[in-house]
């Protein structure tokens, strides 16, 4: 009979490897039962278990006075915590949010019927959500339908090398676990570090992924066995149901070398979001702001069933950065990332690019397709990096080619690629004229992920950036781009809106198409949650009442959206918005 589940799970976890093709049928079925519901009920999304036995629960809070989660099993019909038995399975939920901007596309688009205009402009700041953490939290949070116990869970995870499992309905603490384990293996202190910006300690930056097949989360930490003095980044896998660490991990990346190019964990950080793909785990990394030491734009292609055999790739030229929170942008079959510059004078070597790179049954560490606009030496001069928001995978009804790649750079240029052929080197003038199209978009550097969408008035790109040809009467730090459906396809400034912050925005729509707000965050001393029209820019929530303010949140935070619901990482607390 184990076999048998076994080899379900194995079905499930092909089926749940379309990381990023949006499929709304679920939308016409029994979900629809939601919609005006802001309650924390829904199918569980159980997936398998990677471990022959069910993860004990005696960690967790106690379930008295706990609101249970509707339509959930009871605990009389879960298998006991004694027993060992695989884990059931099932249709993967569609409010899951296991890793960065929702899909593997990047386009930051959920799909929920709650999250109607007129509901959208009368949310609030749930008080009886209570969820203290220790951070900061650079990272996004995540979400899962069907935890120990049929709970749903918010996961956070912050600098401290900590990892927080929430209850979604209440924000009570289900588990808490440090990666690290040894209590002497901590983050690291930033006046330990070479150079860094406002991240104070190092620990977890980048936003992990979850693995609904196997009930795992993947995050990379930065540690330090001896105060700080030695710093190593560690790849690790931890468990859904208890926040235990999966046997053979973590990977120690200070082994790791790609021809004589050994990765310099001192150098790099880890803020480019985690993507699963297939059976393989590929984490990103950059530089340091600041750009100190001898760093390169790195993936460490992880087998899942075989952490012992990672395979890397690494940029040709020095520095060179896979930093953009975006990191990976994936369409299932072969990876994409943006990179940074190289110091001034260097050859091309994969610095200000576009790279596709192969990822298959293994992965080869081969760049299979590039684009690098005209002018690359001359944003390497500027220290001018193409790869500061990542890239977005985009589909344009109507346009020829239709299969995109958006790219987004610190001189505020959006560039339009074919997905099937990037084009190498561009042939426009740096502005205009470059790939499929490029125009320039922005005033000011564009340094956060972006989000996409199509409604019935068109494809948008949505991000964040000083407006530059705004409609008139317009302005603001919230730029909506609409791609034309021609061939080939071309971006245009539709409206731009005020966000006050610099956190990367998401989108909700009620069935794909209608209904489209983007939610932002403005950040500062204090931090309020705004909603935008996705076709005009005009607001639909303005922050609310002084009873909705949330207290500071990093710059990097990125709010998630589930079941009615949306959800807040700051340094100290999980916040939930929800409607009335």
């Amino acid at each position: 009979m184990k076999s048998k589940i076994r080899q379900i799970g194995v079905d499930m976890r092909a089926r749940a490897r379309r990381p990023w093709a949006l499929d709304v049928s679920w939308l016409l079925g029994g979900v629809m039962m939601i919609a005006c519901s802001s309650s924390d009920s829904a199918p569980t999304d159980v997936g398998t278990q990677a471990d022959s036995s069910v993860a004990s629960d005696s960690s967790a809070p106690s379930d008295s006075g706990t609101p249970s989660d509707s339509g959930m099993p009871s605990d009389s019909e879960m298998p006991s915590d004694s027993s060992t038995v695989d884990s059931p399975t099932s249709v993967p939920s569609p409010f899951n949010v296991l890793q960065y901007h929702k899909n593997a596309s990047r386009d930051g688009l959920y799909i929920d019927p709650a999250f109607t205009k007129a509901a959208a402009a009368k949310i609030h700041l749930d008080p009886t959500f209570k969820a203290g953490i220790v951070g900061p939290t650079f990272a996004q949070p995540l979400y899962f339908d069907g935890g120990p116990r049929g709970k749903s869970l918010v996961i956070a995870a912050t600098e401290q090398n900590l990892v927080y499992a929430l209850d979604a309905a209440t924000g009570s603490e289900v588990w808490q676990t440090r990666v690290a384990g040894d209590p002497q293996d901590a983050p690291v202190p930033r006046a330990l570090m070479p150079c860094g910006g406002e991240i104070d300690p190092f620990g977890i930056t980048g936003t992990p992924v979850i693995d609904a097949a196997t009930r795992t989360i993947y995050l990379d930490g930065m540690t330090s066995s001896d105060g700080g003095m030695t710093k190593k980044h560690k790849i690790f896998a931890l468990s859904l149901d208890d926040g235990s660490k999966r046997a053979g991990w973590p990977v120690d990346t200070s082994t790791l070398k790609s021809g004589s190019t050994s990765l310099l964990s001192q150098y790099q950080s880890q803020r480019a979001a985690l993507a699963l793909v297939g059976d393989t785990l590929y984490v990103p990394y950059g530089g340091l702001a600041g750009d100190c030491g001898t760093y390169h734009g790195w993936v460490i292609a992880v087998p899942i069933a075989n952490p012992a055999a990672p395979r890397v790739y690494a940029t040709i030229a020095a520095r060179s950065g896979i930093w953009g929170p975006g990191g990976i942008a994936s369409d299932g079959k072969s990876i994409f990332v943006t990179t940074g510059n190289a110091p001034s004078g260097s050859g091309w070597g994969h610095q200000e690019a576009v790279l596709k790179l192969q990822s298959g049954a293994v992965f080869s560490g081969q760049v299979s397709d590039y684009f690098a606009p005209s002018n690359w030496a001359a944003l390497d001069t500027s220290d001018i990096d193409l790869g500061g928001s990542g890239p977005i995978l985009v589909d344009v009804p109507g346009a020829t080619p239709s299969a995109l790649v958006v790219a987004l750079g610190k001189n505020g240029v959006m560039y339009l690629l074919d997905r099937s052929n990037l084009g190498g080197f561009g042939k426009g003038n740096g502005g205009t004229g470059e790939g499929l199209a490029s125009a320039q978009v922005a005033g000011g550097a564009i340094i956060q992920a972006a989000v996409s969408y199509t409604t019935s008035q068109g494809t948008y790109v949505v991000l964040r950036a000083a407006g530059l040809g705004c409609p008139a009467g317009q302005s603001g730090d919230l730029v909506g781009v609409r791609i034309s459906a021609t061939s080939p396809p071309a971006p245009t400034v539709a409206w731009c809106a005020q966000q006050g912050g610099y956190g990367s925005p998401i989108v909700t729509t009620t069935d794909g198409h209608g209904d489209a707000v983007i939610w932002t965050l403005a950040t500062g001393t204090t931090t309020r949650l705004l909603a935008f029209d996705g076709d005009t820019g005009a607001v639909v929530f303005a922050g609310g009442t002084p009873g909705d303010v949330m207290l500071s949140t990093s710059k990097f935070v990125t709010p998630i959206a589930s079941k009615g619901r949306i959800f807040v990482a700051a340094d100290s607390a999980v916040y939930a918005f929800a409607m009335p």
